[in-house]
């Protein structure tokens, strides 16, 4: 994508279909006049009398407690410099859904027109009343540092500039695990710090809290090493100038145990990192890119342990395992301040999260094999669902014990399950999918490629690292819509019906034919099919001349089906295939079963599509927890419907006792848990969130899911194909590009999966 079509991309997501990142949303009725009159006069007139009675009711009443001001003058924006405050808007509401998603807290973007400490300051003491939490950002130093030490001072709620905090949080967990990796003491390495700004002068005041040596540390700005006898220094420089008599980064990276960059790009050499200590530690942080490139520093030195700002390179420090996580715990006791304890006590956590076993779900999503504590891992990924359950409980506890703490917790158990419930809304399995496909892309043969939308589609996953497109169509076509969207990147274009593919034609005809000889396919048959896209590319998936296939955006279900059925088949032991949606809904991931193939299917059939299911879910890193739908609880009908749920049911408790799998059960039932415990306790889904529903029929699961997309605006990703031998993956008819990206990414991951399966089972039997 060229960088105009990538500038245009960026401004439409910004204003299209509506300008801006978040939006206010009623938590509360609103339908009847009765509502109306409770929500506004004359019924919100009590919960005011009762704040005047104790300002304390605040929290009780409104959603000051869930609720944060990210707050800018936008005088150091991005590495845009001091853009202005409407200019750093678009950022703002950036770090508001951040927000929302990780942690689930609520924000209001404010952007203050002044460049005036005092008036800043003022202007925030004076909103402060409506929030629970205040997160300066983007203010340049060294107003900063007093903009936030006086605002800590006067206000009694929560306050941090994450561009100070953020970093050092992330880095010093990085940092003390690096450390016990190398077997060193804090108080006894050489640190040097390259930068002299807010996140760097915060960095280093962490750190010396952790332990370091104010003699063993040495920082840098712009005009070199910050030394006793400069003139001019900063209060902030002043604090970190070294008495050593040197000049240069040369120097001062000289028998260096830890290189900390929060700089400039390509400005640590390879002969610096030589020079510094055995079993060096590097954190490049300057981001784009770093101060020293990754895979130079880790050929230069074999023994380096280095973290980067990147997300392409292992040890990412990545402010968002910080921010969300402090502000949530914060905000839960209703604390008054963020304290150095607080933050102490998120560096901990995360270097001790990062110790633990990683679930299974983080690996799929990162494509390792087994993500273990070590050089390549010294500190947590963003996408660690146990983030949620880990950070805000350390930062509340210290909160209490440093007396900063106004509403303690005092059932821990039942806390950490409300923050793995707040996480219900968050479509971040899209993250994990996008995520894990461009860990291993595959070769996509996009069937359809001559209509907009999916040469759109084809486009973001090239730009994206997802998968190499195939492009299927007319040429002519094809090449005239790339002209039109600036799609400049180089691509295999093929038109099946064209002359040049009359050897690919010919050989795959001859394939087919053996393959179909015996059901009525002759080989002038099997030559006219191949001049049809879908028959053509399910040969190249078939014959591997591609890894995988998207299909079915111009033509409906069946006849597309149709020619994968008969060219690629069904995995061995699979009796017939089906489909299944995943569904994001705000109570979390929804797998919903048959979505589109089996019409009625049988006891036995049902109990398979059950199995597929599980299994695919597995896929995505999730833990299957399947309720198989009727209109009957429990055999409280006998009628035949029910019944086949029933023994579908009774078969794979039979077969795999190992599911979390049970019914027959009506919708309300599976999905409610607290109604299944009262009214089912003997359930195997008692007390566990149902993640999947297996319809009994076509009609069920299609109308379901497709209501639950329409009505409550519900994305879907789908329909997913459930037992196919490659994979293929068909499109509903006219699928958005968004859709479309997302089974490109399904149908890489299942690539993914099946030749791992192959090579597993390869093993099995040498």
């Amino acid at each position: 994508m060229s960088k105009q079509s990538k500038r245009r991309e960026a401004l439409l997501y910004h204003a299209k279909p509506k300008p801006g990142k978040i939006q206010v949303v009623p938590t509360k009725k609103y339908a009847t006049q009765r509502d109306l009159s409770l929500a506004y006069s004359p019924g919100v007139a009590e919960p005011c009398l009762e704040i005047a009675k104790d300002v304390e009711n605040v929290y009780k009443y409104t959603a000051k407690g869930n609720l944060v001001a990210v707050i800018s003058n936008g005088t150091a924006v991005l590495g845009l410099g001091n853009i202005g405050p409407e200019a750093s808007k678009p950022v703002m509401e950036g770090k508001g859904l951040l927000f929302k998603i990780f942690a689930d807290i609520d924000v209001f973007d404010i952007e203050i027109g002044t460049e005036d400490v005092d008036a800043f300051i003022e202007t925030v003491k004076n909103i402060a009343p409506t929030f629970g939490g205040i997160n300066l950002e983007d203010i340049k130093a060294p107003e900063a540092f007093e903009i936030e030490r006086r605002l800590r001072d006067e206000l009694d709620i929560p306050v941090m500039h994450d561009d100070q905090h953020g970093t050092a949080i992330i880095s010093a967990a990085a940092l003390l695990n690096a450390l016990e990796l190398t077997e060193k003491d804090i108080s006894d390495v050489k640190i040097v710090i390259s930068g002299a700004g807010a996140a760097a002068v915060s960095c280093t005041r962490l750190y010396k809290a952790f332990g370091a040596s104010s003699e063993n540390i040495v920082m840098l700005d712009s005009k070199g090493v910050i030394r006793k006898d400069r003139d001019n220094l900063t209060k902030e420089k002043a604090e970190f100038a070294t008495h050593r008599k040197i000049d240069t980064l040369d120097e001062a990276m000289k028998d260096a145990d830890v290189f900390v960059g929060l700089s400039i790009a390509n400005i640590v050499k390879p002969a610096m990192l030589k020079s510094m200590a055995q079993r060096p530690i590097v954190f490049a942080m300057a981001n784009p890119d770093p101060e020293i490139e990754y895979n130079l520093a880790i050929k230069t030195r074999d023994d380096i342990i280095m973290a980067t700002g990147r997300s392409d390179h292992p040890n990412q420090v990545n402010n968002v395992l910080g921010f969300p996580f402090i502000f949530r715990g914060a905000l839960d006791v209703r604390a008054t301040k963020i304290n150095e304890a607080m933050k102490m006590a998120a560096v901990k956590a995360l270097a001790d999260l990062a110790k633990e076993a990683v679930p299974e779900q983080v690996n799929i999503a990162y494509g390792e094999t087994k993500l273990n504590f070590g050089t390549d891992y010294i500190i947590p990924k963003p996408f660690d669902p146990r983030l949620i359950a880990t950070v805000p409980p350390a930062v509340a506890k210290a909160a209490m014990e440093s007396g900063v703490a106004t509403a303690p917790i005092t059932d821990w158990e039942k806390y950490v399950d409300e923050l793995n419930e707040r996480m219900g809304s968050d479509n971040k399995i899209i993250r994990l999918l996008m995520n894990r496909a461009k860990t291993n892309p595959k070769r996509i043969v996009f069937a359809e490629a001559d209509h907009l939308d999916v040469l759109k589609a084809a486009q973001i996953v090239h730009d994206e690292g997802i998968g190499t497109p195939i492009l299927l169509g007319r040429r002519e076509v094809i090449e005239e819509l790339m002209e039109q969207i600036e799609y400049d990147n180089e691509v295999t274009i093929i038109d099946p019906k064209s002359d040049e593919e009359e050897d690919h034609r010919n050989r795959y005809a001859e394939k087919h034919f053996k393959n179909r000889q015996r059901s009525g396919v002759t080989l002038f048959d099997a030559k006219n099919m191949m001049r049809q896209r879908n028959y053509f590319a399910s040969m190249m998936v078939n014959e591997g001349d591609a890894d995988c296939m998207i299909s079915g955006y111009s033509r409906a279900y069946p006849a597309v089906v149709r020619p994968v059925l008969e060219t690629i088949g069904r995995f061995d032991g699979v009796s017939k295939v089906a489909t299944t949606n995943l569904m994001l809904t705000k109570r979390g991931p929804l797998f919903i079963s048959d979505t589109s193939i089996n019409i009625d299917p049988t006891a036995k059939e049902l109990a398979k599509i059950a199995q597929m299911t599980n299994y695919t879910m597995k896929m995505f890193g999730l833990d299957p927890v399947i309720a198989m739908i009727s209109y009957a609880n429990f055999g409280s009908s006998k009628d035949i419907h029910a019944t086949k749920v029933r023994d579908a049911v009774s078969y794979l408790h039979r077969t795999n006792p190992d599911m979390h799998v049970d019914g027959e059960l009506q919708t309300d039932f599976a999905l409610n848990k607290e109604l299944l415990q009262k009214n089912f306790p003997f359930s195997k889904l008692a007390g566990k969130k149902v993640n999947a529903l297996i319809f009994p029929n076509l009609d069920s699961a299609n109308s379901n899911y497709k209501l639950l997309k329409e009505l409550n605006n519900v994305e879907s990703i789908g329909p997913i194909m459930l037992g196919m031998r490659k994979p293929v993956h068909i499109l509903q008819l006219g699928a958005s590009v968004e859709e479309i990206v997302n089974m490109a990414a399904v149908a890489v991951v299942d690539s993914q999966q099946k030749e791992k399966r192959v090579k597993e089972e390869a093993k099995v039997k040498i």
